[in-house]
């Protein structure tokens, strides 16, 4: 099954968002947040995305789902194969992308599911 990692740049913020779209996709999924800094603090931390991916990583994949800025520097410091980001809105991606990998969808559908929430419209 594919992975993702919420990479924010708030630990609080990852880790709730994460229990939402498991609650939503199912607790099912191999999901990890990753946010905030090794201290606690805000920002991101390279290792704990490392730590993330490793303990998401099923062997079919990994998606990095960023919220902005430095985590977006910090999810390409470990893009490679098959672990890629997808630049997709961070609440709505990921819901997408764990309702998606919850199907047993292969990594590239679950990217381009997390990718179309761009596109979701609320009116």
């Amino acid at each position: 099954m594919v992975g993702i990692v919420l990479v924010s740049h708030s630990g609080p913020l990852a880790a709730e968002v994460a229990i939402l779209a498991a609650q939503i996709g199912g607790a099912g999924v191999p999901l990890a947040a990753a946010g905030g800094t090794d201290e606690g603090g805000l920002g991101t931390s390279p290792d704990l995305v490392a730590a993330a991916i490793e303990e998401v990583d099923r062997g079919d994949g990994v998606i990095l789902i960023p919220d902005l800025g430095s985590s977006v520097l910090t999810a390409r410091l470990m893009e490679g194969p098959g672990v890629v980001i997808a630049d997709v809105p961070f609440v709505e991606g990921a819901i997408s992308a764990v309702v998606t990998a919850g199907s047993g969808a292969s990594l590239e559908a679950v990217l381009a599911a997390a990718e179309e929430s761009r596109t979701f419209r609320k009116l």
